[in-house]
C-alpha cells in the first residue's frame, strides 16, 4: 500500500525515499555507503558539515532551503487553494520569508576574476601590429607571457577546432592544446574548415556600422515617424488624466467615459484625450473599426506619389503565421538562450522565439540586448520578442528589426510581472493602458511586414480577469496571434493555470489563433489543453524542467530517460555555449552560469521509474529521494554546490572565489 503523499509533493515511490541527512550524505560520500567514504572518519564528516553550514549562513537567508522541502504550508492542493499543515513542528518559523522574486544583489563575476593577465585581441586575431588600443593598450601582447601565467587547458579537444576546422580563439582557447602547433601557432584544418566558407551559422548580429547609426542617431525610421506624425494634436493642456482612459477628471464627468473596472474599451461615442506628456492618439484610432479610407485620410502627407503611396503593403497580404498545432518554445528570460534553444528544437520544438528585449536598448545599439535576437540557422520559425510601453519607441524598434534582421514574426511582451517593467508602463502593465497598447499594437502592424503577436496574461489582480476583454480587440488592431498565460500578475506561480479561462478567451479570439500557456509538463497536460479548443500550446517552465517534453508530446508517451542520457543533454548544451559564448575563459564562464542558471530547474525532475503514478505535476516539488545511481541523484539535488560539482564535471574546476546565485529566489535551494 502506498505510503500518503502530503499537499503538493511528488508522489515518489516508498523505497526511494530519503531524510535530507541521508540524501546529503550520500553525495558527499560520492555514492558510496555512508560508512566506506573513502575511509573518512566521522570527526572529518562533521567538519565539513559545519564547513557547509557555515558557507551557506554567509551566502544569505535567500539560499536557506525552501519551506517546499520541508512540507511548506503553502503547497496546494489539487484545486489550487492553500492548505494549512496539521503538525505544529511543520509549520514554518514565523520570522522566516518565503523565498520568491529576484535575488536583486546576487554578485556579478566580471572577465578580470577569472584572468587578471589577458592577452590582446590583435594578437589572437593576428594583427598585433594593429593594436585596436594603441599606446595606452593593457592587454598583454608577449604570448610566452600570457602562456605561463594562462590556467591549465580543460580537455584535450576542441569543439570549434572540431566542428569548424579553425578555433578564432586561438591560444587563450582553454582547449588550445587541440590545436597549437610549435611556437603556439594555431593550427586549422584546411579540407573542414572550407566547408563552412560563406555559411552563415548564426544571423541576427549587429554589425558595428548599423551600431554607430544608432549611437550617432543617423538610422532612418521614415515609416513610424509618420504614422507618429500622423496621431492627432491635443486640443488642451489638460490636467492629470486617469491612466487607463486618459481622460482627465473633469473630462470623465461631463463625457461618458468608459470607466477602467468596466473594461478597456474606449468608448466609440468617448473623445479619449491623451495622457500627459505622452504621445496623443490618432482620430482615427478612437473609433473601433475605421475603413481603409478613414485611416488613409488621417495621415496628411507632401510631395510627389510613389509607388508606396499607392501599392500599400495591406495586413491580409502579409506572410501568415500558420503554427497552429505545432510547439511553441516560449521566450524565457536568462534561460531561453540561443543554446537552449537549440536543444529544445532538437527534441522538437517546432517554433522558438528569442528572450525579451527591451525596445529602448535595441534603439541605443546595446550589444548585450542585440545578442538576444540572434538566429540559430536551425530555428526554421523564429522570432523575437519586444518590451517597451510607448508607441514611439515601440514602433520604431519594430521598423528597425524589420529592416535590419530576419525573423518569422515579432511578439510584444504584455505579460511581464517583474516590478522593474510593469512600473515603467510595460509589460502587464499596458493591460491597464488601453490608449497606448492600441497605439503599440497598430503602430508596429503598421511597419513590419512580418505578422505581430501579442503575449497577455489574464489580467493584473488575482480575481479580476480582463483578457476577454482586450482580446477582442487586439484582433481589431491587428495582431496575428495570440498567447495567453492562465495566470494573473499578482497570483505568479502561487495557482494553477486557469485552463477553462483559457478555453474562454480562445472562443473569443476566433477566427485569430489563441495559443494557451502554464503548467504543461506532460503529453497528458498538453492533449487536455488542446481539448480546449487552443490554436496551440506554448511551453515554458514544462521545457526548462525537461526539454525532452515535446519527444514526448510528439510521440505520446512518458520517456524515462535514463542519468546518463540527461548528462549528454547537458554535454551538448555545454558544446553548444562554448560555440556561441567562445572557448576561452569568458566564454566558459558564461556557459557555466548559464548551465547553472538552467540546472535550477532541471533538478525539479523527478524520473518516471521513480514515481508512484504518472505524470508529475508542474507544481508538486520533489522531496529527497535516492536515484538509481549517482548521477540521478546528483541530478536531484537542489544545493547550489552539487550544481557546481555537475558544472564542474563538464566544463573543469571553477575559477577561485567563485560565487553563484540562481536569479530567482524560488531557486536558490540548500
Amino acid at each position: 500500500m502506498a505510503a500518503p503523499v502530503a499537499a503538493g509533493v511528488a508522489p515518489v515511490r516508498a523505497r526511494f525515499l530519503a531524510s535530507k541527512e541521508q540524501f546529503h550524505a550520500y553525495l558527499r560520500a560520492g555514492g558510496q555507503p555512508c560508512g566506506q567514504a573513502g575511509g573518512e572518519g566521522e570527526d572529518e564528516v562533521e567538519k565539513k558539515e559545519d564547513e557547509v553550514e557555515k558557507k551557506e549562513d554567509e551566502v544569505g537567508s535567500c539560499l536557506s532551503e525552501p519551506p517546499a522541502k520541508r512540507l511548506r504550508s503553502e503547497d496546494l492542493s489539487q484545486d489550487g487553494e492553500r492548505r494549512e499543515d496539521a503538525g505544529a513542528a511543520e509549520k514554518e518559523p514565523a520570522e522566516r520569508k518565503r523565498a520568491r522574486g529576484q535575488n536583486k544583489s546576487r554578485p556579478c563575476m566580471k572577465p578580470n576574476h577569472y584572468e587578471q593577465s589577458r592577452l590582446c585581441p590583435s594578437v589572437t586575431q593576428g594583427c598585433a601590429e594593429k593594436c585596436y588600443f594603441g599606446p595606452r593598450c593593457r592587454f598583454l601582447h608577449d604570448v610566452g607571457e600570457y602562456m605561463a601565467a594562462k590556467p591549465a587547458d580543460l580537455g584535450r579537444s576542441c569543439v570549434l577546432f572540431e566542428t569548424f576546422g579553425k578555433c578564432i580563439y586561438g591560444v587563450t582557447c582553454r582547449f588550445a592544446q587541440a590545436h597549437l602547433g610549435d611556437g603556439y601557432q594555431n593550427v586549422v584544418n584546411t579540407d573542414l574548415a572550407k566547408q563552412w566558407e560563406g555559411k552563415s551559422l548564426v544571423r541576427n548580429n549587429l554589425s558595428k556600422d548599423l551600431q554607430h547609426q544608432l549611437r550617432k542617431r543617423k538610422f532612418s525610421f521614415r515609416k513610424a515617424d509618420e504614422y507618429l506624425r500622423g496621431l492627432a494634436k491635443p486640443h488642451g493642456s489638460g490636467g492629470k488624466g486617469d491612466k487607463a482612459t486618459g481622460c482627465s477628471t473633469e473630462e470623465q464627468e461631463v463625457s461618458n467615459c468608459t470607466a477602467p473596472h468596466e473594461g478597456l474599451g474606449d468608448s466609440p461615442q468617448c473623445s479619449v484625450l491623451p495622457e500627459p506628456g505622452e504621445d496623443p492618439k490618432p482620430d482615427a484610432l478612437q473609433s473601433p473599426g475605421p475603413t481603409g479610407s478613414e485611416e488613409a485620410s488621417a495621415i496628411k502627407t507632401a510631395g510627389s506619389v510613389t509607388d508606396e503611396d499607392t501599392i500599400k503593403l495591406r495586413a491580409r497580404e502579409k506572410k501568415k503565421l500558420e503554427i497552429q498545432g505545432k510547439l511553441y518554445l516560449a521566450p524565457l528570460t536568462t534561460c531561453g538562450n540561443l543554446p537552449f534553444r537549440r536543444i529544445c528544437k532538437r527534441f522538437g520544438a517546432d517554433v522558438t522565439c528569442g528572450e525579451m528585449a527591451v525596445c529602448t536598448n535595441l534603439l541605443q545599439g546595446q550589444s548585450s540586448e542585440w545578442a538576444l535576437l540572434k538566429r540559430h540557422h536551425t530555428e526554421d520559425v523564429f522570432g523575437v520578442q519586444l518590451e517597451g510601453a510607448f508607441p514611439d519607441t515601440m514602433t520604431k524598434c519594430a521598423e528597425l528589426l524589420n529592416q535590419t534582421i530576419e525573423v518569422d514574426f515579432v511578439d510584444i511582451n504584455v505579460g511581464c510581472p517583474i516590478d522593474l517593467v510593469y512600473k515603467k508602463g510595460g509589460g502587464c502593465a499596458l493591460m491597464t493602458r488601453s490608449n497606448k497598447f492600441e497605439q503599440i499594437v497598430r503602430g508596429m502592424n503598421s511597419v513590419l511586414d512580418v505578422p505581430l503577436t501579442v503575449k497577455i496574461r489574464t489580467g493584473v489582480q488575482e480575481k479580476i480577469n480582463v483578457a476577454h476583454k482586450i482580446i477582442p480587440k487586439i484582433r481589431e488592431w491587428g495582431a496575428s496571434m495570440v498567447t495567453l498565460h492562465g495566470r494573473s500578475r499578482e497570483q505568479r506561480y502561487t495557482r494553477s493555470a486557469d485552463w477553462d479561462y483559457i478555453a474562454e478567451c480562445a472562443k473569443i479570439a476566433s477566427p485569430m489563433p489563441l495559443f494557451g500557456n502554464g503548467d504543461i509538463l506532460s503529453y497528458e497536460d498538453a492533449n487536455r489543453a488542446m481539448q480546449m479548443g487552443v490554436s496551440g500550446v506554448m511551453i515554458a517552465r514544462g521545457a526548462l524542467i525537461k526539454p525532452w517534453l515535446f519527444t514526448e508530446i510528439k510521440e505520446q508517451r512518458h520517456w524515462d530517460i535514463s542519468s546518463s542520457e540527461r548528462f549528454e543533454i547537458l554535454k551538448d548544451f555545454t558544446s553548444y555555449g562554448l560555440e556561441h559564448w567562445g572557448s576561452d575563459t569568458q566564454g566558459v564562464e558564461k556557459t557555466r552560469k548559464f548551465l547553472l542558471e538552467w540546472l535550477s530547474f532541471l533538478c525539479r525532475y523527478i524520473p518516471v521509474g521513480l514515481l508512484e503514478h504518472l505524470p508529475q505535476k508542474i507544481n508538486e516539488r520533489p522531496p529527497y529521494y535516492m536515484g538509481r545511481d549517482y548521477l540521478e541523484t546528483l541530478m536531484a539535488s537542489q544545493n547550489v554546490d552539487d550544481w557546481i560539482k555537475i558544472s564542474e564535471l563538464l566544463l573543469g574546476p571553477v575559477p577561485t572565489s567563485f560565487t553563484f546565485l540562481p536569479k530567482h529566489k524560488a531557486n536558490s535551494y540548500r
